[in-house]
């Protein structure tokens, strides 16, 4: 069985890496192969990484504002590439309003600060297909 491809990162300036450390390991668990793409990226570095790696899906770990402003760019550069890779979005300052947006701009899973450690690799394997 062929294991889902994950591409774990962060955007701008957010340093706050402990989450997206645990998030990796938690996916490597579960059986997932991680690439980490680490911090201070910017959406084009994370698109050419999505494409080069053949991920099949892109897990934005966030601790800061920036993904706020990112966000579009991110998706507008993935459809221009034709790429179809799911994003999920998680961290603690994700607020349910921010998950809404994040829904009606294409996200396909956010991950706030309830969420629980289960919820985050059965969510992938939901937008994977098989």
């Amino acid at each position: 069985m062929r294991k889902i491809r994950v591409l774990i990162s962060m955007l701008g300036f957010d340093q706050h890496e402990v989450g997206a450390v645990a998030v990796a390991r938690l996916l490597r668990d579960a059986g997932m192969e991680v690439i980490y793409a680490g911090r201070f990226n910017l959406p084009p570095a994370i698109v050419k990484a999505a494409a080069d790696e053949s991920v099949d899906i892109i897990g934005l770990s966030c601790h800061s504002w920036e993904y706020l402003y990112y966000i579009d760019e991110l998706m507008r550069l993935l459809s221009e590439r034709g790429l179809q890779i799911p994003v999920v979005v998680g961290g603690s300052v994700l607020t349910p309003a921010d998950q809404r947006l994040l829904s009606e701009k294409g996200v396909a899973a956010t991950f706030g600060p309830a969420s629980s450690a289960g919820e985050i690799p059965e969510a992938i394997r939901r937008l994977v297909p098989g």
